[in-house]
């Protein structure tokens, strides 16, 4: 199972949204390696979910239900999406600032490519990222 991290603009997109409407399309990915990372993952793989913009916080975790597929946002045919579900919130979000000083998240995507919006996150930095949100239970 590989972890994520997928970024939206909570005013666009939130995270209590995610959560009312449960399974959602992640859609409007028109970067090629944001498009390639939505082709990799897999169902059942789990990708943390983070406001940008306004907040940048880490605030809930989703699940990929749904593997990529044609965007129908993209008259163009060139893009995909995958379906995600929200797993659960996190307990304390974990912000940009945290997450920039924390010496054992040194090199994750989020700060080394900051404007990806869906990145791998290794297994080492979920691990220390869910620490830091309070999560407990997903693995």
């Amino acid at each position: 199972m590989a972890r994520w991290l997928v970024k939206s603009e909570p005013d666009a997109f939130s995270w209590d949204e995610q959560v009312k409407n449960g399974v959602e399309p992640w859609t409007g990915v028109r970067n090629a390696q944001a498009a390639r990372n939505l082709k990799d993952m897999r169902k059942g793989d789990l990708a943390f979910f983070y406001h940008s913009n306004v907040g940048k916080e880490i605030v809930g975790v989703v699940e990929v239900v749904r593997e990529a597929y044609q965007d129908p946002t993209d008259e163009t045919g060139r893009w995909v999406c995958v379906d995600m579900k929200a797993v659960k919130p996190v307990p304390r979000p974990v912000t940009l600032a945290e997450i920039k000083a924390e010496p054992r998240l040194e090199g994750v995507s989020l700060v080394k490519q900051s404007r990806l919006s869906v990145m791998p996150i290794s297994e080492e930095h979920w691990k220390v990222l869910a620490e830091m949100g309070g999560l407990k239970g997903v693995k």
